[in-house]
């Protein structure tokens, strides 16, 4: 399954990727203008009639001796997405202890246990509050969906020109933590980097 989501994102078969892309931002773009009830119904209603009309042309045409008779979707419904009891355990283990994990950080920040990480969720929310002024969550979703489709295959051809942009950005995030952090903590110069650099003298 994993497998199949990556063919799609890295567009292994353009056509397919380009229907599945296509059908998840017209379906996202339509629930501007209507109710995700009316969205999903009529989807299902279109989807219906497609897969009717194609089972009774191909029945048709085995009818007439013009085809095989081979059912048109057998690929689809002979693929396996059942679990084993194994698997459902530990995906939802796997769920339990990420669920915990988020609720337990989101306690160390709210609660203030270190007082920079609250600072820096501070900032964030407050930031996040101009971007929802700017679009709401359905647009970020749109952008989101059409991002995992451009971005993977993007890096993948420009590889090394996106490296060396993000070490330069991560450089520059790194300096800015690290003054904040040390304003954070009372100030001071960057420690030496250099071995046997000097030591600060004690009066």
């Amino acid at each position: 399954m994993a497998s199949k989501v990556m063919d799609l994102i890295y567009w292994k078969e353009t056509e397919r990727s380009g229907m599945v892309l296509t059908g998840l931002v017209v379906g996202l773009l339509s629930l501007f203008q209507l109710s995700i009830i009316t969205v999903v119904s009529t989807v299902s209603l279109a989807v219906t009639c497609i897969t009717i009309s194609v089972r009774i042309y191909y029945h048709v045409l085995h009818a007439f001796k013009w085809g095989d008779g081979l059912h048109p979707f057998k690929t689809y419904l002979d693929m396996d997405i059942s679990f084993s009891g194994e698997q459902a355990d530990h995906y939802m283990q796997k769920l339990i202890v990420t669920t915990l994990s988020a609720v337990n950080t989101l306690k160390r920040l709210f609660f203030v246990e270190n007082l920079f990480e609250s600072i820096k969720l501070l900032v964030l929310m407050y930031l996040t509050t101009y971007l929802g002024r700017l679009c709401n969550g359905l647009t970020l979703l749109i952008i989101s969906v059409i991002a995992v489709f451009s971005l993977p295959l993007f890096y993948r051809q420009r590889q090394e020109q996106v490296d060396s942009v993000v070490a330069k950005v991560q450089a520059q995030v790194d300096n800015i933590h690290d003054f904040l952090r040390r304003l954070a903590q009372g100030g001071g110069p960057p420690p030496d980097p250099t071995p046997g650099g000097a030591k600060p003298k004690v009066q």
